[in-house]
């Protein structure tokens, strides 16, 4: 299953945030722009040319910017490297080639992924004229960029797709792949080390697409699936103050290349900022989820206490709830095997296919006799449902007039699939189509 991530790199104030925000400003109901975890951060998706995709924009990522930690923006430059799919590195007309646009290019010519050179600020024909002088940094694939206006925007994000997979379809031969994501230290090791146990004769370890990055194949008691391992972050001695910026990497890869993500929090901290943040990721990217709740056994409980604490976490994952909680302790070994028990359960219902004439029957005469709302005047009429045949659950709706049919209905739809179907854990994608 390979990962669709693009990485936008460069020194300070070229331009970055701006055309990140170009990037995803098309699609705003399905970006999480996560301010607060640490500065300026930010990771969203993105959609273009039919390809869903993942854009990480690592401005702001230097600790004290107004001071330019010149060590700091290169070992990001070579974690993007390292994690992307496709580098967009960027820099400005108005300055030209500085040293430290040099440093970067060279990392960047010695990488194997695909590199777009970005020449941004590119707004009249006088800099249009200036901007010829980036052609000497080597790069093949150069375009020039007003990202403040969006000129030449589209150019780009055509020849990045290019280098994009398509919308996975599902491999009925594939073993389920499950990613443990979540802040360092809640836990994601000793789950995974709990779950291996000693029987190492039962394991094999595929090496993984970089360095660090161990997929291990689990079979015991007639279970088997891919362990997606995000806990190898600690191994890199010199990330330092990248370290975060390594995690979120490492986490949204994972994401990007999984079935299932379980996404462990801890028990005493509750459901943070970054915990939110990687669970919109998964659900934009149409993965299952179970949300695991360690160090169970450090709280202090009364009759309702579990109750009530997944009330809170459903209340902030809101409005997609359908989604298991299971109250576990790794240093107990206390429900960790119901964990996995959740996560094959959800990665079936993701792989769940309705028969068509089964979903017309059904939905039909639910929707004659709940219709959409008329849109001024015109009335709105569904005459046909399919299921695509994606990885995860996507169904369109064919109608006369599908640009009018409010979001609300489409909730109401989606929540019509879930109470006659076992949808819990994976997002429902719904389309309308002119028939």
């Amino acid at each position: 299953m390979s990962s669709n991530i693009v990485a936008i790199v460069g020194r300070p104030n070229v331009g970055k945030s701006t055309f990140f925000n170009r990037l995803i400003g098309e699609r705003q109901s399905i970006v999480d722009d996560t301010s607060g975890v640490t500065r300026d951060r930010q990771y969203g998706s993105s959609y273009w040319n039919s390809k869903n995709f993942t854009v990480v924009d690592t401005g702001g990522f230097v600790q004290n910017s107004e001071d330019v930690f010149e060590a700091a923006i290169r070992e990001q430059v070579k974690i993007a490297i390292e994690e992307a799919t496709v580098v967009v590195f960027m820099v400005d007309v108005t300055t030209g080639i500085t040293d430290l646009d040099d440093q970067v290019a060279d990392l960047l010519r010695r990488s194997k992924k695909p590199v777009f050179l970005v020449v941004n600020k590119v707004d009249n024909s006088q800099r249009l004229f200036e901007a010829n002088e980036f052609w000497s940094l080597g790069f093949e694939n150069t375009f020039f960029l007003s990202s403040l206006t969006g000129s030449g925007s589209g150019e780009i994000l055509d020849a990045v797709a290019d280098h994009l997979s398509p919308d996975e379809l599902p491999d009925e031969n594939s073993l389920p792949r499950f990613a443990i994501v979540g802040q360092p230290n809640v836990g994601k090791s000793s789950l995974t080390n709990a779950l291996l146990g000693v029987e190492r004769n039962l394991v094999t370890d595929i090496a993984g697409t970089t360095r660090d990055s161990i997929n291990t194949v689990y079979s015991k008691f007639d279970k088997e699936f891919i362990l997606v391992d995000t806990a190898g972050i600690r191994k890199k001695a010199k990330v330092h103050e990248n370290l975060e910026f390594y995690s979120v990497m490492r986490a949204i890869k994972a994401i990007e290349e999984c079935d299932v993500c379980i996404l462990m929090i801890d028990a005493q901290t509750g459901l943070e900022a970054q915990d939110q943040a990687i669970f919109r990721l998964a659900q934009r990217r149409n993965k299952g989820i179970v949300i695991l709740v360690n160090k169970w056994d450090l709280v202090e409980k009364e009759t309702n206490t579990a109750r009530d604490y997944e009330k809170v976490i459903k209340e902030r994952i809101a409005p997609f709830t359908d989604v298991p909680v299971i109250f576990i302790s790794v240093l107990d070994k206390t429900r960790i095997f119901r964990a996995i028990e959740a996560a094959l359960e959800v990665y079936e219902n993701r792989n769940r296919k309705v028969k068509t004439s089964e979903l017309n029957e059904l939905l039909l005469d639910v929707i004659e006799k709940t219709p959409p709302p008329s849109h001024r005047g015109k009335f709105i009429k569904i005459k046909y449902i399919t299921q695509l045949p994606l990885a995860y659950p996507a169904f369109i709706f064919f109608c006369n007039f599908p640009t009018h049919v409010k979001e609300n209905y489409k909730y109401f739809l989606e929540n019509q699939l879930r109470k006659n179907y076992n949808f819990t854990g994976v997002t429902i994608s719904i389309f309308f189509r002119k028939k």
